[in-house]
C-alpha cells in the first residue's frame, strides 16, 4: 500500500492494512515522514519511508521530479525483496513513486479515492491502474471511459464508528437536552471558534436553554470560547483533542464541522445529521463536492465559508433542531448514505486483483515474478 502523509490518506490505508492482515496476507505500507507520524498503524504492518516530491510550481519542478524518480528506484528495490502481488495507492504525492514502480513491473494496481474529486496523483495514475475504488457515486475528474474498472466501495471508518451504526439515535424531545458536537480539525477549528458560540447565543430561549455543546478548539482559542459560552450560560465541554470522539459522536444529536472525506464517512456510517462548512482552501475544492450526496438526500446542510456567519448558522440550526422529528429524519437520511462495508469491499477488490477470486493468469504472474527476481508475497492459500 502507498499513501500520502495526511490522516485522510493514512487512516483508510491503516483500515485496509488491518483487514488484509486479518485475512492472512503480508502487508506493507509506503509513505513519507509525515505519514510515519500519523497514529493508528496496525501491529504487524511494515512501514517504509520513501522520498516523493510534490508537483507544484516551476521552481520546485526539477527537485520534485528527482525526488519522485529516487522514490521509484527505492520502491523498485523494495519490490524485489517484498515481491508484492498487488499495489494499492491511496492518493497523495508519496503514493506516486510506488505506483510508478508497479507500472514498470506490470504489478496489478488499485487506487482508492476518498474524496468526491479525483486527486492529482490518482488522476495521473487512473489510465494505467487495474481498478479505481471510490467513496462516492459521483467523482469529479473521473473520466467516463474508466467506468468499467471503477468500483464504489466507500471510505473505511474505525470499528468504534461502526458500532454507533448499530445503536439507536439518541432519544430527543422538545424538552430534552440537545447535544451538539462541533469539530473542525486543525485547519477548521479557528473559524468555528469565532462563529459557533455567537450563533448559539442567537437561538431562541426555548432552544438555547436545552443546549449542551461539545467543541474542539485550538489551544489559542479555547479560553475565549469558554468565556463566550459562560457569558450566555450555555453548558460547554471544550478540548483541543478528543481521543474519545466516537463516544461523543454517539451521544450527539447534531454535528457542526468541516466536510473532509473521513468526517463525511463517519457521519453517514453513524447516522448523524450535520451542518457542514467546506474548507475553501481544500485542493480542487473537494470538500464542497464531498457534502453533495449527504445534502441531496436531506441528511445535512452545507454553508459556504463566505456565507458562514453567526446569523446564518443560527438559522440553519433552528431549521434542523426546533422539531425533534426533523433531526431524527435527517439522521436516518444521513445513515442511508453510509457504506459500513467499505473496508471489506475494498479488501475483496484487492484480493480479486491480487489472488482471489480473479487470480492473475499464471503466465502473467510468472512474468511479474521474474521481472522482480522472485516469487509472489501473498501467503494466504486459496481453496
Amino acid at each position: 500500500m502507498a499513501a500520502g502523509g495526511t490522516g485522510g490518506h493514512m487512516m483508510p490505508a491503516y483500515a485496509l492494512g488491518q483487514e488484509l492482515l486479518d485475512r492472512g496476507h503480508h502487508v506493507a505500507l509506503v509513505s513519507d515522514g509525515r505519514g510515519a507520524k500519523i497514529p493508528g498503524k496496525p501491529d504487524g504492518l511494515d512501514l517504509h519511508i520513501l522520498p516523493a516530491g510534490r508537483m507544484g510550481g516551476i521552481r520546485n519542478l526539477l527537485a520534485s521530479l528527482r525526488a519522485i524518480l529516487r522514490g521509484r528506484a527505492m520502491a523498485s528495490q523494495l519490490y524485489k525483496s517484498y515481491q508484492p502481488t498487488a499495489v494499492i495507492g491511496f492518493g497523495g504525492y508519496p503514493a506516486m513513486p510506488s505506483l510508478l514502480a508497479a507500472f514498470k513491473y506490470g504489478i496489478p494496481t488499485i487506487i482508492h479515492e476518498q474524496n468526491a474529486v479525483l486527486g492529482r496523483v490518482n488522476r495521473l495514475s487512473a489510465r494505467k491502474v487495474s481498478a479505481i475504488a471510490t467513496a462516492y457515486p459521483k467523482v469529479q475528474h473521473l473520466k467516463s471511459k474508466y467506468a468499467d474498472k471503477t468500483y464504489l466501495v466507500g471510505n473505511p471508518v474505525r470499528e468504534e464508528i461502526l458500532q454507533i451504526r448499530d445503536a439507536q439515535y439518541p432519544a430527543i424531545s422538545e424538552e430534552s437536552i440537545l447535544r451538539i458536537l462541533v469539530t473542525g480539525g486543525s485547519q477548521g477549528a479557528h473559524i468555528l471558534s469565532n462563529i459557533v458560540p455567537d450563533a448559539m447565543a442567537m437561538l431562541p430561549v426555548n432552544l438555547r436553554s436545552r443546549l449542551q455543546i461539545i467543541q474542539q478548539c485550538r489551544a489559542e482559542d479555547i479560553e475565549a470560547v469558554r468565556a463566550k459560552y459562560a457569558h450566555n450560560e450555555i453548558p460547554a465541554e471544550l478540548a483541543t483533542y478528543m481521543p474519545d470522539l466516537p463516544e461523543k459522536l454517539s451521544l450527539s444529536h447534531l454535528v457542526i464541522g468541516r466536510a473532509g472525506a473521513s468526517t463525511i464517512a463517519e457521519l453517514t456510517v453513524a447516522g448523524r445529521p450535520a451542518i457542514l462548512i467546506p474548507l475553501p482552501s481544500a485542493m480542487d475544492n473537494h470538500q464542497s463536492y464531498n457534502v453533495s450526496e449527504m445534502v441531496a438526500v436531506g441528511g445535512g446542510r452545507s454553508i459556504k465559508q463566505s456565507q458562514f456567519t453567526a446569523k446564518e448558522l443560527a438559522k440553519q440550526i433552528q431549521k434542523m433542531a426546533l422539531k425533534p422529528e426533523t433531526l431524527k429524519n435527517a439522521a436516518s437520511k444521513a445513515k442511508s448514505c453510509g457504506r459500513p462495508d467499505a473496508v471489506h469491499d475494498l479488501a475483496d477488490l484487492v484480493e480479486g486483483f491480487g489472488i482471489a477470486p480473479n487470480k492473475p493468469k499464471k503466465d502473467k504472474q510468472k512474468g511479474i515474478s521474474e521481472a522482480l527476481g522472485g516469487s509472489p508475497a501473498f501467503a494466504k492459500d486459496i481453496k
